[in-house]
């Protein structure tokens, strides 16, 4: 998952105290980091990159750790009183996401054995707010842990700027490939894309579904077999449906459709794509079934042309590697209206991922109704309960707003006629206050989302990206919701 990256732990001192306390905090910080590797906990391999006891040294680690394409972050740690004045230079150069751990190498007070010795080496009190200052007074972005370096807490809390800081250097080269424009006159899913590759790495590519078409047109009938072999095994199909020649033409025509598309991205070197079902000249059907496989890969995805969604799902897909819920592209569907129950149906037309699934995806074949082409396959299920989050990011022409809702996703009814995989959740608070706060913050009717992920992944990826964030969940009221849209709108007005 994250074997090709690793994280720099920079240890803070001086020459004060001289070169014996300079060797003994190079022995502790060992101790620390190989603890941290021992750990368990860590998705990324922790790199000790010495101690830095001047300007000059601070500088050339970072501009290093620049430089360095496994670098995806860097740990500061002041074991000893570590002057801040010496670390403006190379805060000024350093380009990766930083993350202020707070913490001693001791973990409690010798009481009968401290001396004036130990005192001046283990500063990290001292030292740690001498580094928070210079950090506030620079507006430096960064991820801040408090604890005991052995602490499971504490290591959790690195655990998820790890995966945080490598889903960023993941989207820094992601390349959206978007089959067709948008939906025509919808607002939310454009925005600025010159501005979003600045911003968040984003760099979205037109391509022609000819070009799909075309890559259709080179796949062998002995690939299609082995995949429609593929499906059979691992998802459900109706016996009825294996004598059907329809049915079988379908799923045939959609494993050519799927075959084409992950070589075409895999070509372009893409990690996330968008379709649109008014542009589908050349292809039997919507790809709905290969959008579905292909998110379960971790390839991102939006509908109609949504190409911010599909770059979050791929950045929370990354984030999410190895946890065991899973997450999906959804989109607001329908109300269901039952006092503390009431509820929204999460759905789409096809694309929905089946890591969400609660129970083994279903293979069918219906029409779609829209887009006018032949009936596509689909996996249809409902979805695991439990908590999740959604989120999405908006444009808003001055900035861009992430949104990120905590909801629960409770047991859904079934859906005889709507032949769709889909997911039943309360947003948090409840409807009227979750509901009414994502609107009210402009957001969209797609979104990314997640069972494994929690609200501080996202908070962690606002801060490295530097865009606003707001949460909706069990602590939200609307009239402080509102207080919090006005601030933060003569704030970034400000800024």
């Amino acid at each position: 998952m994250f074997e090709n990256y690793e994280v720099w732990f920079v240890t803070g001192a001086q020459l004060l105290y001289g070169g014996d306390a300079v060797i003994a905090v190079d022995a502790h910080s060992n101790e620390m980091v190989n603890g941290l590797n021992e750990s368990g906990r860590l998705p990324v391999k922790v790199v000790y990159k010495g101690t830095v006891n001047s300007s000059k040294e601070v500088t050339a680690t970072f501009k290093a750790a620049n430089n360095e394409n496994k670098c995806i972050g860097v740990i500061t740690w002041m074991h000893t009183f570590s002057p801040a004045k010496m670390w403006i230079h190379g805060l000024q150069e350093l380009r990766k996401p930083l993350c202020h751990f707070h913490t001693q190498f001791n973990k409690e007070i010798p009481w009968d054995t401290m001396d004036m010795d130990f005192m001046n080496l283990n500063q990290s009190a001292h030292g740690d707010r001498e580094f928070g200052h210079i950090t506030a007074r620079m507006r430096r972005p960064r991820k801040l842990v408090v604890g005991h370096w052995q602490d499971a807490a504490a290591q959790e809390k690195i655990a998820v700027w790890m995966r945080v800081a490598a889903a960023w250097a993941d989207a820094q080269d992601m390349l959206i490939v978007r089959f067709g424009d948008q939906m025509n006159n919808v607002a939310v899913t454009d925005g600025d894309k010159v501005d979003a590759e600045m911003r968040l790495g984003y760099h979205v590519d037109y391509c022609p579904i000819a070009e799909l078409a075309a890559y259709q047109n080179n796949v062998t009938e002995a690939e299609v077999d082995k995949l429609v072999e593929t499906y059979k095994k691992e998802y459900a199909v109706a016996p009825a449906d294996l004598g059907n020649e329809h049915f079988l033409k379908q799923i045939r025509n959609a494993a050519y459709a799927e075959i084409a598309l992950r070589r075409l991205l895999k070509d372009k070197g893409a990690k996330a794509f968008t379709t649109n079902f008014d542009d589908l000249e050349g292809i039997d059907q919507l790809p709905g079934l290969a959008s579905q496989r292909l998110m379960a890969e971790g390839y991102g995805f939006g509908a109609e042309g949504d190409w911010k969604t599909a770059a979050l799902y791929r950045t929370m897909w990354f984030m999410g590697q190895g946890l065991p819920k899973g997450c999906s592209f959804l989109e607001d569907y329908t109300l269901n209206f039952d006092g503390e129950k009431s509820a929204i149906l999460q759905a789409h037309m096809l694309e929905v991922c089946p890591l969400i699934a609660e129970q083994k995806p279903r293979l069918e074949v219906h029409p779609l109704g829209i887009g006018g082409k032949n009936d596509p396959a689909r996996l249809v299920f409902t979805s695991k309960e439990g908590e999740g989050i959604a989120a999405t990011i908006i444009d808003l022409g001055n900035r861009f707003r992430m949104i990120v809702n905590k909801v629960d996703c409770i047991k859904s009814k079934p859906l005889p006629k709507l032949p769709v995989a889909s997911a039943l959740w309360i947003p948090r608070p409840n409807f009227a206050v979750g509901a009414g706060a994502w609107i009210l913050a402009g957001g969209t009717h797609h979104s990314s989302f997640s069972y494994d992920l929690t609200v501080e992944y996202l908070e962690d990826y606002a801060e490295i990206a530097g865009i606003e964030m707001l949460v909706i969940d069990e602590n939200t009221t609307l009239t402080e919701f509102k207080k919090e849209l006005r601030l933060n709108e003569v704030y970034y007005l400000l800024k």
